[in-house]
């Protein structure tokens, strides 16, 4: 049976990811590709499903703690028994020129029985590769079809009904490395390479990739966290940033909302693209700008939200019958249909970020202002349609409020962006189209009843997205109704002090009912507490979500407050996305007031403000 989702730790190498577990098993590896079928696939079944396991062999459980090393993605395991204490020191090497995973088991005291059981089980699960013996190396190679994995240690490997163990003993001061490399079955198989020298090198790449960083101060440490942690979903040789590195992992334990987040959504390509900018971290700023510019290309008609790692269009979505899911949760899905739905707030999302792309000094060439500009055209045809909104509904079109307010946002931001850049276009048509669809939401999204702004025109029901309103500057701060939604808000929202995007009880959005608490709606809460003037309140929020990440910092998509369980893919590119805006909006606001009261700020930083939205 898999852990629980908070107990396994992430490692990648720029091409894929994989998680481990507190008692040392990795349960889930995609190779060569985060989208790629998985090797390891006992988070969503079972061992026999795949999975790598290295633990002491000791009567009682050992004592187990672990952390990262410093500011890298190198995952270190310290297991205590009566008979002694090892770390196991899990990474994937990146630019290796192939995928590798390497496992280093270090004696620190006395002398501890170890055992390590491999079970490689291609395309999810299903496929049981043929094992050999290798010619030159102390290890083995497995083959099924297009995949290779090799295995080489110095430990004696030997079958075990369809599996490869070992024991072997680790003594103060010993090291017993095992290094595990992918290779395209037609081609040769990777070539040996030291794996201390491997790990030398992967902690120089991941502390000079920190180093770059510019975030100082409060909430510093789970903010540059959030920051490598987007680094590590995403693929090297494209920029795209994959909303999660797993798929079907449930929103409710038990459900059936379970969907693969291994693609790159533009909503989230453009938060990111932010966030790495506000962060220090230009140099995938402009590759992420890059993946987005690559993507958008073409007919604007064809826009999707969502694209492959490196822009594939196609997507079809199955289920995995021979795969139980996550502590039972079927099905287990791969790809997504969601691909095919319209949803207009990723027209505004696109026209913000590249807007404070420029505002940040990103500058894009004339083609991608061409391209806007057509996005533009095509928006103005279907503003006014419904759509399947921000929360990828599968009950049918409607008009939410969120698209209509996001419609805004891109007219909004053609204006400012051609009049701040001296850029070529219709602005006063733009300006007409932007008073237009305000004038549209004010009238049609108001709920007088309830004093707030519905999910839906006319509708009688929340949604944590209109959160987002005062954020993008659709209203101030200081509008009556900003503080009448986050009322109502509080008001039916929150469960346990934690925001449910909308009511699944009350709204027909396709599925069955049941689902966390999401953590991204919740920092935007944290946002609109300090907009309100309630800063105490504010930090005490942000401190409480910063609490809910496991021992390693690392966030899902959702949080169930009856179960006390992180529940959703994971870990959530979204969720750290906002944890890392909230963060430093936070510290900005702080900042601020203590610039207002002549204070010096409680260890800030350099306000940037050129990043911030200037409304």
């Amino acid at each position: 049976m898999p852990s629980p989702i908070e107990d396994y730790a992430l490692i990648g190498d720029g091409h894929t990811a994989a998680l481990v577990s507190r008692s040392g098993s990795v349960d889930w590896l995609c190779w060569p590709r985060f989208d790629s079928g998985a090797c390891f696939a006992a988070l969503l079944g079972n061992e026999d499903n795949g999975r790598w396991q290295i633990e002491p062999v000791s009567e009682q459980p050992p004592r187990i703690t672990r952390r990262y090393r410093g500011e890298t993605l190198i995952l270190e395991t310290d297991f205590e028994t009566a008979e002694g204490a090892v770390t196991l020191i899990d990474f994937m090497p990146p630019g290796n020129g192939w995928s590798e995973m390497v496992r280093i088991v270090v004696g620190r005291r006395g002398t501890v029985n170890m055992r390590m059981a491999l079970s490689l089980r291609f395309d999810y699960g299903f496929s049981i590769p043929w094992v050999s013996r290798l010619k030159h190396d102390s290890g083995i190679k497995a083959i099924a079809g297009p995949d290779t994995v090799v295995l080489r240690t110095p430990v004696d490997l030997r079958g075990e009904n369809m599996h490869t163990v070992a024991e072997f003993t680790v003594s103060e001061g010993e090291r017993v490395p095992f290094s595990l490399a992918y290779a395209a079955s037609h081609l040769r198989v990777p070539p040996a390479r030291d794996p201390h020298t491997a790990l030398a090198r992967t902690e120089n790449h991941w502390l000079e990739w920190a180093a770059r960083g510019t975030i100082e101060g409060r909430w510093a440490e789970p903010i540059r966290r959030s920051l490598i942690t987007l680094r590590a979903l995403a693929y090297e040789p494209t920029g795209g940033v994959v909303a999660a590195p797993t798929t079907s992992l449930p929103e409710q334990l038990g459900g059936s909302r379970n969907w693969d987040y291994r693609y790159c959504w533009l909503r989230d390509a453009t938060i990111t693209l932010l966030a790495l900018m506000r962060g220090g971290y230009y140099d995938e700023a402009r590759k992420w700008r890059g993946w987005l510019g690559r993507v958008m290309a073409g007919s604007p008609r064809q826009l999707q939200i969502m694209y492959g790692i490196a822009g594939e269009r196609r997507l079809p979505e199955s289920e995995l019958s021979w795969l139980s899911g996550y502590e039972g949760a079927k099905p287990v899905r791969i790809g997504n249909n969601a691909v095919d739905q319209l949803q207009l707030d990723v027209y505004g999302e696109v026209m913000n970020a590249l807007h404070l792309a420029r505002v940040g000094g990103l500058q894009a060439d004339d083609t991608a202002w061409a391209v806007q500009c057509e996005m533009l055209e095509h928006l103005e045809t279907i503003w006014e349609d419904p759509d399947e909104g921000i929360w990828e509904t599968r009950g049918g079109r409607q008009h939410f409020t969120f698209s209509k307010v996001m419609a805004w946002v891109a007219f909004d931001r053609a204006v400012r962006s051609a009049e701040k850049f001296q850029l070529k276009g219709p602005v006063d048509h733009w300006r007409e189209l932007r008073d237009k669809i305000h004038a549209d939401v004010c009238a049609k999204a108001w709920n007088p009843s309830l004093n707030a702004f519905t999910q839906v025109y006319g509708g009688d029901q929340l949604d944590a997205a209109t959160l987002l309103i005062p954020l993008l500057g659709f209203l101030p701060p200081s509008d009556a109704r900003v503080a009448g939604t986050l009322a109502a808000i509080e008001k039916y929202l929150l469960h346990d002090g934690f925001v449910l995007r909308y009511r699944t009880t009350e709204v027909d959005d396709g599925l069955p009912p049941g689902e966390g608490t999401f953590l991204a709606c919740s920092f935007w809460y944290v946002d609109n507490l300090a907009l309100q003037g309630r800063v105490d309140e504010a930090h005490a929020m942000f401190e409480r979500l910063l609490g809910l990440a496991n021992d390693v910092g690392l966030l899902a998509e959702e949080y169930d407050p009856t179960a006390k369980r992180l529940v959703g893919n994971f870990p959530q590119a979204f969720t750290h996305v906002a944890l890392v805006h909230t963060g430093l909006n936070l510290i900005k606001h702080e900042q601020e007031m203590a610039q207002a009261t002549g204070q010096p700020p409680h260890d800030g930083q350099e306000s940037d403000e050129f990043l911030q939205d200037p409304t």
